[in-house]
């Protein structure tokens, strides 16, 4: 998306995300260790900067990221930071259901498995509300 140059980019993403449903909006980075959350999904939207992220855990894919991307985690999506510039914000928010967790090690995993079932598909898109792209997409289990 197109962040505007008048305003605070993370401002910007915040009410985006509020708009929609997603809220307990937090603005940092992404941990540089795998992490995932097992009990709610999760969007990480890139204020400012540059980098490179790893999504879906060791044996994932690396991904280029900048200001403007949107990246949304269904639960049990593992991701890590491997490197960043110096500017790099993200604000990060969850659907007004789940409880927020974060799994990082094997003993977690078996576990983990059966709680990412149950986490139910979002209400919303976080950029686009109802009609986006995302529930579109998003393969009910």
């Amino acid at each position: 998306m197109r962040l505007p140059e008048e305003f605070d980019p993370a401002a910007v993403l915040e009410e985006l995300f509020e708009a929609n449903g997603w809220g307990d909006s937090w603005r940092n980075a992404i941990y540089d260790y795998v992490h995932y959350h097992s009990r709610i999904h999760e969007v990480l939207g890139v204020a400012a900067g540059t980098a490179k992220v790893r999504f879906g855990g060791k044996k994932g894919r690396t991904l280029s990221l900048k200001a403007g991307d949107v990246a949304v985690l269904p639960a049990g999506t593992g991701h890590q930071c491997l490197s960043a510039s110096h500017d790099f914000l993200v604000v990060g928010a969850y659907p007004p259901f789940g409880t927020y967790d974060e799994c990082t090690t094997a003993q977690e995993h078996d576990g983990a498995l059966a709680t990412i079932r149950k986490v139910g598909r979002p209400r919303k898109d976080p950029v686009y509300g109802s009609k986006g792209p995302l529930l579109q997409n998003w393969q009910k289990t």
